[in-house]
């Protein structure tokens, strides 16, 4: 008999009994747990669970048998197949090194995403989107554009029935309103140094300091700019003997990898949000 791989994520108010009264309507709907993770916010008093099963029940049906539980715990509940890729829609600018860290490791099968389409407000990088054999638009802003650019956006949202935005070095910051559009379903990576060395040439500006830390910081996107819940970050040591210029391509590495571990939990529906915090299940 096939079985279905599927993940449980929910959050609700601490309170005894949620892990017996969870467990309880798995059982019912015939699931044996492969993982089970729990944590209680001591900050804000609220339980996160994440659950993975496996079940030769429906989706349908172990909804059905969660939903008294999560009607009783006033949960925030999200029930999702474990063996489908989320769909990604990369956005890009003209640095192709974090879009081609996404896009190899997704062909490798590291990343469990499906990009059905990249943006980009240029077209340098088209070629290499070619080369993976995903769609490209490219999408031109300026001052008189970016409206109808994000309104177009939002319509390859839609098209491609697209559940995660990435923005791998997308040098355009978006405005208030798309932000909150796409609350808690974009993600976006920037170098560690801010908020000390802003504006253009960081890692040059990091080197002129004799900066002996660099990292980045992969966040979800909000209005408030890189500002947004933290969702993983890498350091690493340098010294007086690098340049400026190998600063550069070791922050770049860092990026990378850091960009493409967030997005995997993200996919792997490892990240709950706590408030301006995030939990992650790693």
């Amino acid at each position: 008999m096939d079985r279905n791989t599927f993940i449980v994520t929910l959050s609700c108010p601490d309170r005894p009994g949620i892990v017996h009264a969870v467990s309880g309507a798995l059982l019912e709907a015939g699931c044996n747990i492969a993982e089970s993770r729990q944590y209680e916010s001591p900050d804000t008093g609220t339980f996160f669970m994440r659950v993975e099963v496996e079940t030769a029940a429906p989706r349908a049906e172990l909804e059905a048998a969660l939903a008294p539980v999560a009607e009783a715990f006033s949960m925030k509940l999200g029930v999702y197949d474990g063996d489908q890729p989320v769909r990604t829609l990369i956005m890009c600018s003209r640095d192709g090194r974090t879009l081609n860290d996404l896009l190899f490791q997704q062909r490798t099968g590291t990343l469990p995403i499906e990009v059905p389409v990249i943006v980009s407000n240029h077209t340098d990088l088209e070629p290499m989107a070619g080369f993976y054999g995903v769609p490209f638009v490219h999408l031109p802003v300026d001052g008189s554009t970016k409206g109808e650019a994000e309104a177009r956006l939002l319509e390859l949202v839609a098209e491609h029935r697209v559940e995660l935005v990435v923005l791998a070095r997308y040098m355009q910051v978006l405005s208030d309103d798309l932000c909150r559009e796409l609350e808690g379903r974009a993600i976006n990576i920037h170098h560690s140094f801010l908020p000390s060395f802003k504006g253009a040439r960081p890692y040059h500006q990091a080197h002129a300091r004799g900066v002996k830390i660099i990292g980045a910081t992969a966040h979800y996107v909000t209005a408030a700019l890189d500002e947004g819940p933290i969702i993983e970050q890498e350091v690493i040591r340098v010294d007086h003997s690098k340049t400026a210029e190998q600063l550069v391509r070791l922050g770049r590495d860092v990026e990378g990898r850091t960009l493409c571990r967030a997005v995997q939990w993200h996919a792997e529906h490892r990240v709950l949000l706590d408030g301006h915090r995030t939990v992650v299940f790693a």
